[in-house]
C-alpha cells in the first residue's frame, strides 16, 4: 500500500462484533470478519496490496482531503477536492448488521471514481474465487468465508479482484455494500443503503445521549467513549483491547503484539470509564462475560481471553506478512495468556466493587465470585510474576503488582463491610495490612525516595503512578511524591511519559519503544491528586492534541518524529483519556468526582 501512509492517517468504523480500519485515501486496509478476533480478510495494513484492500478514491489527482465523524457517531465521513470537483465518502457499519457500506455523494463538480476491491482471507493468504451473481453482486469465496459486493457498475476484474469505475456529479452518488457470511451458506442479502445509515446514525446518537459528562472536553470524551463501546463484542460483553495487531511500538521493532483479545485488567479499566460517564450496561454485560469466561476452577483464570471467553489463544507468526512498514514479527494470538499477572485480581475487584458503590450491579449476586476469587488469591499472591507489562524476561516481584494484590484484598472487604455480606473479614484484613507493609519496606527506594518496578531493584515503572488513585497511598504523601518527581524526572522525554526505561528493565525483548500514552495521562493524574492543577491542565491538553484528525489514539506514541505507534486505537489510552478528563474537572470545581 500507499509507503507513506501512517498509523494516525486511519480512521475507524465498527458494529460492536468487528471493526475495520479506513485510511484518509479512502483504504480500507484492515478488517476481520465476523468478529473482533477472526482473521482479517483485508489485511494490507500489514503486508501489501497483495494481502487485500477495499479503495474508493477519485481517479483524478486530489488536491485536498478532509474528513470528520458525524456528530456522536461512528459513521465517517472523508471529503475529497480535485480541480473539477468534490465528492463525499461516507463509511459505517450498522451495528448487528454484518455489513460495511460505503456511500459515494458527489458535493460539486464532476469527478471520476474508481472502485478496487481485493479480497484475500486468513490474513491475506487465501485469494478467493470470484463470481457475478444473478441478481449482479460480486462474490467472493475461500474456505469457510464468502463476502458479496453489492453496487452499481461492479466487474470482476483482474486477479480475483472487483472494480467499478463511474463519474459522480453534484447531487448524484451510489451505494456500495459488502457483506460476509459462511461460505457454505447462500449468499446474504444487503440492505437497504439509506435506511441503513439511518439506523447506525440513531444507534450511535441514542447511545451517545446516555453520557452524563457534559465538561470542558465533551466531544474528546465522546469520542473516545464512542471507540471503547466499538471495541466491545456486543453479543457476549467482552471487551478486547483494540482491534489490531502487530502496529510497531517502535518501527522496524519486535514489539508487535495481537491486542484482539478481552484482558481483564484492560475492561477493568475501561469498564470504570464507561460507568463514570453514565454507562452501566456495558459493566453490566461485561460481569456476566466474567463469570462465564471464569468458568467453575477460578485456579484457571487467566490475564485474557477470546472475545466470548476462549482460553486457548496460541501465538504464533504469519510468515507471508512483511509487517507494517516491514516491522517483523506479525504476530496472532498471545502467549501472555498462559501468564501469571496478580495485577488482574485487584483490576477485577475494583471495577466489582465500583459497579456495586454506584448501583450498576448487586454485589450479593457475584459475591460467590468476589470470595472465590479472594480465597485464590490468599494461596497466591506471595508469588512472583509477570506484572502488568506482560514482560518476557522472567518473572519477579513487581511492586505494582502486589499494589494491586492489596487493591483486591481492601475492595473486598469494602463491599463486605457495606452490604454486610459473609467474609472472613479478620483475616482479609491481616492480610491487607501485611501486603501493604510489605510493598512500602521491599517495592521502595529509600536511596531515591522512590518506589520502584519490582522489590531490589533501581529500575523506575509508570504502573507505580497508579498507587494514590487506587488509594494505596495519599497523594501528599512523601513516597508518592517521591515517586512521581522520579518518574518525571526520568521517564519523561518530550512532555511524555514512558512505561520504563527498555534498556535497563530486562524485559526479554529488544529495541525501544514510544512514549506509552496511558502513563502519560496517569501522570497528570498524580499532578491533579497533588493539586498541581495548571500542571496538569496544561499537560493535558498537549495529550489531547496528540489525537488524529477525527480524535483518535493509539497505544503509543513517538515525540522525535510526532507519530502514533502501536495498536491503534487503542482501549488502554482512550479509557486513561476518559478518566483524566473526569478527574480534572472534578478537581477544577465540577460535578464528577475524582478517583478513587
Amino acid at each position: 500500500m500507499d509507503a507513506g501512509r501512517t498509523i494516525e492517517d486511519h480512521a475507524l468504523i465498527g458494529d460492536c462484533r468487528t471493526a475495520a480500519l479506513i485510511a484518509n485515501d479512502g483504504t480500507l486496509d484492515w478488517l476481520c470478519w465476523p468478529r473482533l478476533d477472526s482473521p482479517a480478510c483485508f489485511a494490507a495494513l500489514l503486508g501489501g496490496p497483495e494481502n487485500g484492500f477495499w479503495r474508493i478514491a477519485p481517479a483524478a489527482p486530489v488536491t485536498r482531503v478532509s474528513r470528520r465523524y458525524r456528530t456522536e457517531t461512528l459513521v465517517l465521513e472523508t471529503l475529497f477536492e480535485t480541480d473539477d470537483g468534490s465528492v463525499a465518502l461516507i463509511d459505517f457499519m450498522v451495528p448487528g448488521g454484518g455489513s460495511v457500506i460505503r456511500l459515494v455523494e458527489g458535493r460539486g463538480g464532476t469527478v471520476p471514481m474508481r472502485l478496487t476491491l481485493v479480497p484475500r482471507f486468513a490474513y491475506g493468504s487465501a485469494i478467493p474465487s470470484v463470481v457475478r451473481l444473478d441478481d449482479g453482486g460480486i462474490r467472493a469465496v475461500a474456505g469457510p468465508d464468502q463476502l458479496v459486493l453489492r453496487g452499481p457498475w461492479v466487474e470482476v476484474g483482474p486477479g480475483s479482484s472487483i472494480v467499478a469505475d463511474f463519474t459522480v456529479t453534484a447531487g448524484a452518488g451510489a451505494a456500495f455494500v459488502l457483506n460476509h457470511a459462511p461460505s457454505h451458506q447462500s449468499a446474504p442479502q444487503s440492505p437497504d443503503a439509506i435506511a441503513a445509515l439511518a439506523e447506525a446514525t440513531g444507534f450511535w446518537r441514542d447511545w451517545a445521549a446516555r453520557c452524563t459528562y457534559r465538561g470542558p472536553w465533551r466531544d474528546q470524551v465522546l469520542r473516545s467513549l464512542l471507540i471503547l463501546k466499538a471495541l466491545t463484542y456486543a453479543p457476549t460483553g467482552g471487551m478486547v483491547a483494540a482491534p489490531t495487531t502487530s502496529l510497531p511500538e517502535r518501527l522496524g521493532g519486535e514489539r508487535n503484539w495481537d491486542y484482539r483479545y478481552c484482558w481483564l485488567r484492560d475492561s477493568s479499566l475501561a469498564l470504570t470509564a464507561l460507568m463514570r460517564a453514565g454507562f452501566g450496561d456495558e459493566a453490566r454485560a461485561w460481569v456476566g462475560w466474567l463469570h462465564r469466561s471464569l468458568g467453575g476452577d477460578l485456579a484457571q483464570m487467566q490475564p485474557l481471553y477470546g472475545v466470548a471467553g476462549e482460553r486457548h489463544i496460541a501465538e504464533w507468526e504469519v510468515p507471508w506478512l512483511a509487517g507494517y512498514r516491514e516491522s517483523k514479527p506479525v504476530r496472532v494470538g498471545n502467549a501472555a495468556s498462559t501468564q501469571c499477572q496478580l495485577d488482574i485480581f485487584g483490576s477485577v475487584m475494583d471495577a466489582v466493587q465500583r459497579a456495586s458503590q454506584m448501583g450498576v450491579i448487586d454485589p450479593r449476586d457475584h459475591w460467590d465470585l468476589v470470595v472465590g476469587l479472594v480465597m485464590y488469591l490468599e494461596s497466591i499472591w506471595h508469588l512472583p510474576d509477570e506484572g502488568i507489562w506482560e514482560v518476557r524476561g522472567g518473572s519477579r516481584q513487581f511492586t505494582f503488582s502486589k499494589a494491586m494484590v492489596w487493591v483486591a484484598f481492601d475492595r473486598a472487604i469494602r463491599m463486605a463491610e457495606a452490604h454486610d455480606l459473609p467474609a472472613p473479614l479478620e483475616r482479609w484484613r491481616g492480610l491487607r495490612s501485611a501486603v501493604h507493609a510489605m510493598v512500602c519496606a521491599d517495592g521502595f527506594d529509600a536511596v531515591r525516595n522512590s518506589f520502584t518496578q519490582s522489590f531490589g531493584s533501581a529500575v523506575l515503572d509508570a504502573s507505580l503512578l497508579l498507587l494514590p488513585a487506587m488509594g494505596f497511598l495519599p497523594a501528599e504523601d512523601p513516597r508518592i511524591v517521591g515517586t512521581c518527581e522520579a518518574i518525571g524526572r526520568e521517564l519523561m522525554g518530550n512532555g511524555l511519559i514512558r512505561r520504563y526505561r527498555t534498556e535497563d528493565a530486562k524485559d526479554g525483548l529488544s529495541g525501544t519503544e514510544g512514549s506509552f500514552l496511558a502513563c502519560s495521562f496517569w501522570y497528570v493524574d498524580s499532578l491533579i491528586l497533588q493539586g498541581r492543577l495548571a500542571e496538569a491542565r496544561a499537560m493535558f491538553e498537549r495529550l489531547l492534541a496528540l489525537s488524529n484528525d477525527v480524535g483518535l489514539l493509539a497505544e503509543e506514541y513517538d515525540p522525535v518524529a510526532g507519530r502514533q505507534l502501536g495498536n491503534f486505537p487503542q482501549g488502554f489510552s482512550h479509557l486513561a483519556l476518559v478518566n483524566t478528563a473526569l478527574n480534572l474537572e472534578a478537581a477544577i470545581g465540577h460535578a464528577n468526582p475524582p478517583l478513587p
